[in-house]
């Protein structure tokens, strides 16, 4: 838990347009220890929009027991809702989209990453939850949409 935290202060430390996660719940799935974690993270550019997301996170005993110590699984599923008024500011509209959020899940290779894109032409904006490996890439993602009502100029 020390080297994933100093992992993530390492990385806003770099990064510091990218969102803060909030933990909102904790789920046990063994006996082992290792635990599902589910956080919130609002996206710093569209007020009114906020993200869960749900992980995996290996305990000491599974590092042991299994090797693999500094690395968590890859996979995440998003669910991105509106929380409030929506008031979109200064985002990229290209077809590529922006990073809102990213964290380690290795010390070197891993990064769970949160991309925001911008469908003008459905006026919503697109949540893409994936992970990147500099070794091997990840065809692991979750997709989540946030319908705008209104026309974003």
């Amino acid at each position: 838990m020390l080297l994933k935290s100093l992992a993530f202060l390492g990385t806003l430390a770099t990064f510091p347009f990218c969102a803060m996660a909030q933990e909102v719940g904790r789920v046990g799935v063994d006996w082992v220890g290792n635990d599902i974690i589910i956080e919130a993270i609002e996206d710093p550019k569209v007020s009114g929009v906020t993200c869960h997301i749900a992980y995996f996170e290996r305990s000491m005993l599974d590092r042991l027991s299994q090797g693999n110590w500094f690395e968590d699984p890859s996979n995440a599923s998003i669910a991105c809702r509106q929380t409030g008024p929506i008031s979109v500011g200064e985002i990229d509209r290209s077809p590529e989209g922006e990073e809102v959020f990213r964290e380690r899940r290795s010390i070197i290779l891993k990064t769970l990453r949160i991309k925001r894109i911008f469908d003008a032409e459905n006026q919503t904006l697109i949540y893409l939850a994936h992970a990147r490996e500099l070794s091997q890439g990840s065809a692991k993602m979750g997709i989540s949409t946030v319908p705008l009502y209104q026309p974003v100029n």
